[in-house]
C-alpha cells in the first residue's frame, strides 16, 4: 500500500464513530443518505456534532438511501455514502448495492452491527452482512476495533472509485463505534493497493493494434457505453468519431455521452433500441466497443452477434474482455486514456456512405414506429409526453427513469444534449429506483432540472420517499405515466403468452392526493389539450411537483428484439 501525506488529523483521542466522521470529511463527503437504528446509534450520536459539515438526509426506507446515493453519485461524480443500522437496515440496502455493482456506481455503505462479542449468537438484529453482500459488492470489511477506522475508510473510498467503480460495504460493530482509539487519529488517502491497482493507461502495443484494425476498416462502427461517462471521455469520444467519421451508437446507460444531434450519432442499441443501430451491427467489419460489456440486452443471442466483425474492445475491467464477445484487439485501460492514445494513431477518414445506411433504417422506423407513437389521436401516448417535455426543456434536463415501458420511451424520445442526463437502473432493472434516485440526482446537481418518468407500478414500490423529497423541499419533478398496468410485463404477455394477462392489472390509489398528503403539489392530466399546460406547471414550480398523466392502457413499445432472438430479428410491430 502506498499513501500520500497526512491530510487530516483530529484530536488525540477519538471514538470509532468520531473517527468515521473525520474520515468522511477527509474524503470530501458532503452528503450522507441514511436511517438510524439501534446498532448504528453511537455513530448517529457522533454525527450530531458534525451536522455543520455533513448533510444527512433522512430517507423513509433504507432502499431509498441506496438509490438516492446512486442518483447523487451519477450527477455529482462523487461516491454516494449510506449509513444504516444492522439486520433489516443492512438487508434493505442490498438491492441498491446489487444495482450499483452491475451499473458501476461508486457507493460507500456503512452498516451498523451488534457488539463483536455477540457475533454469531443470533443477537437482536444481527445479520451476517459480510456474507450477504460479498457477491454484490467490490469489497467489504467488518470493523471490530476503532483503530481500524481510518485505514479501512481510506481503502473503502479508493476501491469504490478506482478502476470500474462500484459499492463497498463496511460492517461497523457497536463496540468499535463507542470504543476509543489507542493511537492518535491520522488519515491518509490511499493511492494504490498491492492487491488492487487497476490499469488506467493501456499498453502501447494494444493501442497500436487497435489503430491498425480501425484504419483498415471499410465499415467501422463504434458502440459506446456507460464507461465513457464514468471516465469523462465525452470530448475524446467526439474527437475520435469526428476524425475517423465512424458512426456511433449508445447502450442504454451510455445515453447522453454524445449529443443526440451529433452527425456521427446514429441511435441507441438494445432490446428496445433503434432499428438501424441494431440491424447494421451485422454489416460492420470492425466493431469498436468503448466502455460497454456486451450485455445480453445489447447482443440478443450472443452466438449470432457480430460474427462477421473484428472487435476492438476498450474496457478498464480485464474480466470483461472475451467474457461474451471475443476481441481481436483488446485495450485494457480507462476509456479517456485509451482514446487519447488512440486519437493520433487513427487516420482521418470519410465514411459518409456507410453512415447514410443508418438513415435508410431511420426512415423505416419513422414510418412504422415513431409516427404511430406520436400520432395525436385516442388516448395520450407515453411518447407524446416525453417528446413534449424534451422540446420544453430543450433537451437539457436530467432525466431519471424507472424500469419498464416508460424507461424505454424516455430513452427513445428525449433529445439529450448534455452528459449525465439519463439515469436509470440498467443491469438489475430495479423497479422503484426513480423516486429516490431523482432526489439524489437533484441533491448532486441542484442547479439542473431533474425530471423523473415513473410507471404507476414502480411508483408504489418506493412511494414513501415522497416524504424525503417533501422534507428537503428540493424541486424534484415526478411524472407518472399511468396505464393501470405493469406495462412491460403485460406487453410480453400479449406478444408471447397469447394475451394471458396474468396478474398485471393494477387498481391504483389517487396518487395526487397521496402526494398532497406529503405536502407535494400535483395534478392529473387525462386530456391531450391540457398536456402542454400541465408540463408547463410542472416545470415552472420551484418546489417538488407530481404530474400524473393518464396514458393509453395497452400501448406497446417498439422496436423490440424478442428474448433469445438475434438483433437483426428486431420487430417494429
Amino acid at each position: 500500500m502506498t499513501t500520500t501525506d497526512v491530510i487530516a488529523e483530529g484530536p488525540r483521542f477519538l471514538s470509532g464513530a468520531q473517527a468515521l466522521m473525520e474520515s468522511l470529511i477527509a474524503e470530501g463527503t458532503e452528503v450522507i443518505f441514511g436511517y438510524p437504528g439501534g446498532a448504528i446509534m453511537p455513530t448517529y450520536d457522533a454525527l450530531f456534532d458534525y451536522s455543520d459539515r455533513l448533510d444527512h438526509i433522512l430517507v423513509r426506507h433504507e432502499q431509498g438511501a441506496g438509490h438516492a446515493a446512486q442518483g447523487y453519485a451519477r450527477t455529482s461524480g462523487k461516491p454516494g455514502v449510506c449509513l444504516v443500522t444492522s439486520g433489516p437496515g443492512g438487508t434493505n440496502l442490498v438491492t441498491p448495492i446489487a444495482d450499483a455493482i452491475i451499473d458501476c456506481t461508486p457507493l460507500v455503505c456503512i452498516i451498523g452491527q451488534v457488539k463483536s462479542t455477540l457475533l454469531g449468537t443470533d443477537a437482536f438484529q444481527e445479520t451476517d452482512i459480510i456474507g450477504v453482500t460479498t457477491p454484490v459488492c467490490k469489497w467489504n470489511y467488518q470493523i471490530t476495533h476503532p483503530d481500524e477506522v481510518p485505514e479501512v475508510m481510506a481503502k473503502a473510498f479508493y476501491i469504490a472509485t478506482s478502476g470500474k467503480p462500484g459499492p463497498v460495504v463496511i460492517d461497523f460493530t457497536r463496540d468499535a463505534q463507542v470504543g476509543m482509539m489507542d493511537k492518535p487519529y491520522q488519515y491518509k488517502k490511499i493511492e494504490g493497493l498491492t492487491s488492487y491497482k487497476p490499469r488506467i493507461v493501456p499498453k502501447d502495443e494494444h493501442v497500436q493494434k487497435a489503430a491498425e484494425l480501425i484504419n483498415n476498416a471499410k465499415k467501422p462502427y463504434i458502440l459506446f457505453g456507460h464507461g465513457v461517462l464514468i471516465s469523462g471521455a465525452m470530448e475524446e469520444l467526439k474527437a475520435f468519431a469526428e476524425k475517423t467519421d465512424i458512426p456511433c451508437a449508445s447502450t442504454l446507460l451510455g445515453l447522453s455521452a454524445m449529443p443526440i444531434d451529433h452527425p456521427n450519432y446514429v441511435g441507441w442499441l438494445g432490446m428496445h433500441g433503434n432499428y438501424g443501430p441494431n440491424v447494421l451491427t451485422d454489416q460492420a467489419d470492425v466493431i469498436i466497443a468503448i466502455g460497454m460489456r456486451f450485455d445480453d440486452r445489447v447482443t440478443g443471442d450472443a452466438t449470432k452477434y457480430i460474427r462477421q466483425a473484428r472487435v476492438v474492445h476498450i474496457e478498464i475491467d480485464p474480466s470483461e474482455i472475451d467474457k461474451i464477445i471475443k476481441a481481436e484487439a483488446p485495450v485494457v485501460g480507462d476509456a479517456k486514456e485509451a482514446l487519447r492514445k488512440l486519437l493520433p494513431l487513427v487516420k482521418a477518414n470519410n465514411h459518409s456512405t456507410w453512415r447514410n445506411e443508418f438513415k435508410k433504417f431511420d426512415v423505416i422506423e419513422e414510418q412504422k414506429v415513431t409516427r404511430r407513437e406520436l400520432k395525436e389521436e385516442g388516448e395520450i401516448k407515453m411518447a407524446e409526453v416525453v417528446n413534449m417535455l424534451s422540446q420544453k426543456t430543450n433537451g437539457e434536463a436530467c432525466i431519471v427513469a424507472d424500469v419498464g415501458q416508460h424507461q424505454m420511451i424516455a430513452a427513445r424520445y428525449y433529445q439529450f444534449k448534455n452528459p449525465h442526463s439519463y439515469i436509470a437502473s440498467g443491469g438489475l432493472g430495479t423497479m422503484g429506483f426513480a423516486i429516490p434516485a431523482a432526489f439524489g440526482a437533484k441533491k448532486g446537481a441542484p442547479d439542473r432540472e431533474v425530471v423523473a418518468f415513473i410507471g404507476d407500478g414502480c411508483f408504489q414500490m418506493t412511494i414513501q420517499e415522497l416524504g424525503t423529497i417533501a422534507q428537503s423541499g428540493l424541486a424534484v419533478k415526478l411524472i407518472i405515466l399511468n396505464n393501470n398496468y405493469l406495462g412491460m410485463v403485460r406487453q410480453w404477455q400479449q406478444l408471447f403468452f397469447e394475451k394471458r394477462y396474468s396478474f398485471v392489472e393494477l387498481k391504483n390509489p389517487d396518487f395526487v392526493t397521496i402526494a398532497k398528503g406529503f405536502g407535494i403539489t400535483g395534478h392529473t392530466c387525462s386530456e391531450r389539450d391540457n398536456l402542454s399546460d400541465s408540463l408547463d406547471a410542472l416545470l415552472k414550480s420551484d418546489k417538488p411537483y407530481l404530474l400524473e398523466v393518464i396514458v393509453e392502457k395497452e400501448e406497446n413499445v417498439f422496436p423490440m428484439v424478442p428474448a433469445g432472438a438475434s438483433v437483426v430479428d428486431i420487430r417494429l410491430d
